[in-house]
């Protein structure tokens, strides 16, 4: 897929590397604007559940 974007990307070897730059940094954008806020709530990554009563250390 890699070699596929490359193939046809225009210009020479410094071009084709800002443009796939530019291309990278994008898309981390839009994950990190778009995509992880509208997945966030559905992550079980703040499902803690702590009991503060009982254990080995209470009594």
């Amino acid at each position: 897929m890699y070699g596929w974007i490359w193939r046809h990307l225009p210009g020479n070897t410094y071009v084709r590397a800002l443009i796939s730059l530019v291309l990278v940094l994008g898309v981390v954008f839009l994950l990190f604007q778009y995509v992880f806020p509208w997945a966030e709530p559905m992550l079980p990554f703040n499902d803690v559940t702590v009991d503060n009563g009982g254990g080995a250390g209470a009594g």
